[in-house]
């Protein structure tokens, strides 16, 4: 990770209680740093310019406006000062501050809006701000900033700090990202300057002390994965195969303490998966079966189980994809890459739950020993599948997944697969497809999608799908035309998912981007490791 990040804690710091207001401000501005970041609102901004109704030159803007010189009126006065949500305005030193004893070299205003309104106060408004805030860090020759997370509760429940800070880190994480700092023997040389910005210390009270500093180490822990998991979605085919992903899982048993097995091709054989195998067959490259265990919670307590798509190139078999943009093909790892992200995630942040990852990964590729269409081939469950596309080899390879983690008795399973163009038609790329008839999964889903803005949007899965993919003979087909690509798709993986609760996310549209700013996305890491935490 580029940025550190880290917290620090002053005990009476407190810009609610006007009493205090004075010498909280004094006690922030003491400290030495290239930038003191703090949030207002617009009732700040009107108690400051003494608007209908309100004290002239009082509250947060006024006592700062004091302490620094009339900084603050004379950003006001050049109209930098504004009470729109996410306007910035940056405050520099000069002689009279160091005089004053103010050690920070510059103070990062952010106006957080109306917090008087409802609408106002939900984390996407937040993200928002906190976003302008890091664009304006990372803009400049700051090198560290102080950032006073109390200031950007103001309207705000408690609860809502840890997710407002793993937000932030979330954000941080993203702007520092560069494909290359963490893959040495791809020799790839960063195009773009790296950000001076180096280190943002979370600062708080005692009131928020406990929060803050689990909230920095979760949210340090989920960018770790994000990063992981875009390293592995971004990495080329010829070098991000099965049996590179399996050294990338093992490579976490040391790191985190992974329990990690890879089964070859015998293995796989000898447990009946012939569905994933009509996949692999078409390739020399062999067929992996990643299975990773983090054993955080009691022994014998079922586990939450991840089942991750792990196709490392996806030509579309015999039934061969139009060569444009197949070079993104690379990108249908993405769910493999998530779940080996997510696993490294709660490994760091040692989550007290236990979490199995499961990544059956191939190639798909056309040859004289491919897959063909018509082809009938037998899964794990006994079920008999008819090939009619061999381009929809996704839930060929997760069926087989499926049927293995019954042994687990899970608590809960979730697959995460980049399944179908017709989700990115359905849905675009804001939000993943959720799957399942479980309610209680869907609203744990769609709340941990919500607090760490990595969103999904539940479509159906109504039986009267499934006649869509009748076979005159086997018990299956793998297709259904394309009416509701997406949806028939789901309902062949629900075939094999019958003994456990279940929720398929397909991450076509949302797990990377095409055009100038390609690349992996780390979705849905944040979505994974928010849902974990709120587990019981």
């Amino acid at each position: 990770m580029t940025i550190q990040f880290s917290t620090k804690i002053f005990p009476k710091a407190d810009l609610q209680n006007a009493k205090e207001l004075k010498s909280s401000l004094k006690t922030l501005l003491a400290q030495t740093s290239d930038c003191l970041v703090l949030a207002y609102s617009k009732a700040d901004l009107d108690s400051f310019v003494g608007v209908k109704g309100t004290k002239s030159k009082s509250g947060l803007l006024a006592e700062l406006d004091l302490l620094s010189g009339g900084s603050v009126s004379h950003a006001h006065l050049l109209g930098d000062l504004d009470a729109q949500q996410a306007s910035v305005c940056v405050l520099r030193g000069d002689k009279s501050w160091v005089a004053s004893g103010i050690k920070a070299k510059r103070v990062l205003l952010l106006s957080l809006g109306d917090m008087r309104l409802e609408s106002e106060r939900s984390l996407v408004t937040f993200s928002k701000a906190a976003r302008a805030a890091l664009k304006a860090l990372s803009s400049s020759s700051i090198e560290n900033a102080l950032w006073f997370i109390p200031s950007f509760a103001l309207g705000h429940r408690a609860d809502f700090i840890a997710e407002e800070v793993r937000l932030t880190i979330q954000y941080a994480g993203d702007q520092s990202y560069r494909f290359g700092v963490r893959q040495p023997t791809m020799k790839f040389k960063v195009k773009d300057k790296a950000d001076a910005f180096k280190h943002l210390v979370f600062a708080g009270n005692n009131e928020c002390a406990k929060d803050l500093k689990s909230a920095v180490e979760q949210g340090i822990a989920m960018v770790e994965g994000m990063h992981l998991a875009k390293d592995l979605g971004n990495l080329p085919p010829n070098i991000c195969t099965p049996t590179y992903l399996g050294k990338a899982a093992q490579g976490l048993s040391k790191k985190v303490g992974l329990k990690v097995e890879v089964l070859g091709r015998k293995q796989i054989e000898t447990l009946g998966m012939g569905s994933f195998l009509s996949v692999a067959n078409g390739s020399d490259t062999p067929p992996q079966f990643i299975v990773m265990r983090h054993q955080g919670g009691k022994v014998g307590e079922a586990p939450i189980v991840l089942v991750g798509k792990g196709i490392t190139f996806d030509t579309g078999g015999i039934s061969l994809k139009p060569g444009e943009a197949m070079d993104e093909m690379k990108y249908d790892m993405c769910g493999a890459a998530s779940v080996i992200g997510t696993m490294y995630s709660i490994g760091l942040m040692k989550l007290k739950k236990n979490v199995v990852g499961v990544v059956p990964t191939c190639e798909n590729m056309p040859s004289a020993k491919a897959t063909r269409p018509g082809d009938i081939v037998k899964s794990m469950s006994g079920q008999t599948i008819e090939i009619l596309n061999t381009d929809a080899e996704g839930r060929l390879i997760l069926c087989d997944a499926l049927t293995y983690v019954e042994r687990f008795k899970p608590k809960a399973v979730i697959d995460i697969a980049t399944l179908t163009g017709a989700c990115v038609i359905a849905l675009g790329h804001v939000h993943s497809g959720l799957f399942s008839e479980d309610e209680g999964l869907v609203d744990a889903l769609t709340k941990a999608g919500r607090a760490s803005l990595d969103t999904v949007w539940r479509l159906p899965l109504d039986a009267a799908y499934q006649e869509q993919l009748k076979s005159n003979f086997a018990d299956i087909a793998n297709i259904g035309g394309r009416p509701a690509g997406s949806v028939t798709a789901a309902c062949f993986l629900s075939r094999f998912t019958e003994k456990y609760k279940w929720a398929h996310l397909d991450i076509a549209g949302t797990a990377w981007k095409s055009g100038a700013a390609k690349g992996s996305t780390g979705r849905p890491v944040p979505l994974l490791v928010n849902f974990l935490l709120e587990q019981k």
